[in-house]
């Protein structure tokens, strides 16, 4: 069977030898055949990737109303980003890439460490900067131009899928980072129990809700995440498996009640959501790494 999907090189290692996961959304998810990185080969261009992620796209709408069901389940999220980052460090200089609405980075500076973000919607930074008083730089990564061993402490969560350049990225939190400074990165997990269990129905029943393209243009695991960071300078330290919200993955009671094939999507596979982690297989980890 020809490809059908355009070629494009790995963003690891450089191979243009890769195999179909999934068609999805309209989207070609596939593997390198000689590292594992996944990743979406016909991403959108860079100016609808851009628009994504603007006020006026509605993106995370919700998170910027304090009395929100979202804005407080967002607040329980980071809750666990400043526990597993209080694993490896109580205090220092920290930015957060991809900051959102700033809820991390709050009860990051409440909690001692000198916390500033970058945020590429700007509806968000400005909601932060509003709401808690922080210092949050508009754009990506980038937006912090030839900064260099300025922090102690890198976090980037949930962010590292939505790049369209992971590598460089990685490059550039080393070169922020101060000699021994921290990298704290999360991710969904593409080697989870659910996403495994549940990938061999995806063409069959035309649904798989793990790798949400063109959201998500990377789909990494431990192993190909720990790999990239090591080639451009880092040690891993260490790793911890949660699961993503199970309303987030499946649906809601409500809205799984209207649909049968959905409900018993559910039934099926919610089990193996909340296993995974218990068994070092979640579909989202973290990790923590340190600049060598």
């Amino acid at each position: 069977m020809a490809q059908d999907w355009p070629a494009m090189a790995c963003n690891h290692c450089g191979s243009h030898d890769a195999h179909l996961v999934a068609r999805t959304e309209g989207y070609h998810l596939v593997r390198c055949s000689h590292c594992g990185l996944a990743y979406i080969a016909d991403p959108p261009d860079p100016d609808a990737l851009a628009a994504m992620y603007q006020g006026e796209a509605n993106y995370h709408s919700a998170l910027h109303d304090p009395a929100s069901r979202e804005f407080a389940k967002m607040a329980g999220v980071a809750d666990a980003h400043l526990a597993f980052t209080r694993q490896w460090a109580s205090t220092g200089r920290l930015i957060d890439i991809g900051c959102s609405t700033g809820l991390f980075l709050d009860k990051a500076a409440r909690a001692a460490f000198e916390a500033s973000g970058v945020e590429f919607s700007r509806r968000s930074a400005q909601f932060a900067r509003d709401q808690f008083g922080l210092t949050v730089h508009e754009g990506d990564i980038n937006a912090l131009g030839s900064e260099t061993e300025a922090y102690d402490i890198v976090t980037m969560f949930d962010v590292i899928e939505h790049v369209r350049d992971p590598a460089g990225d990685i490059a550039a939190v080393h070169r922020l980072l101060k000699p021994g400074g921290l990298f704290i990165v999360s991710t969904p997990n593409i080697d989870g129990l659910f996403p495994k269990s549940s990938h061999p129905l995806a063409g069959l029943l035309g649904y798989w809700p793990h790798p949400e393209p063109p959201w998500h243009l990377y789909q990494f695991s431990v192993k190909t995440l720990s790999a990239m960071l090591e080639k451009a300078g880092f040690a891993c330290l260490g790793t911890r498996h949660t699961a993503i919200d199970l309303t987030y993955t499946f649906g809601r009671p409500r809205d799984l009640l209207r649909s049968p094939k959905r409900l018993a999507y559910a039934l099926a596979f919610a089990p193996c959501a909340m296993l995974g982690p218990h068994i070092g297989q979640g579909d989202w980890f973290y990790l923590a790494a340190r600049k060598s």
